[in-house]
């Protein structure tokens, strides 16, 4: 009787045991999927982030900034007889 006890905790251990895993590859599976999607999605940010970056130097530059002056804001640079030096 004790012999078909052990066999039978024997096979149970081994189901148990093949059902665990089966489990983690599958969770395993699961998380590597999401890891792959998330490398994408940093890849794609990154991508974003480097225009962003470009876009941004070609607006800061000075020529484009003198250029936005004098157009749309009707700046200029002062002339020598408008300059007024202030003394203490």
């Amino acid at each position: 009787m004790s012999l078909r006890l052990l066999l039978a905790l024997l096979v149970l251990a081994n189901v148990g045991s093949a059902v665990a895993i089966v489990h983690a590859r599958h969770a395993h599976r699961q998380l590597f999927a999401e890891l792959t999607r998330l490398e994408r999605v940093r890849d794609e940010l990154d991508i974003e982030f480097g225009r962003l970056q470009l876009e941004q130097a070609t607006w800061a530059e000075s020529h484009r900034i003198d250029q936005v002056a004098r157009t749309r804001l009707g700046m200029a640079f002062p002339k020598a007889e408008d300059i007024v030096v202030v003394q203490p």
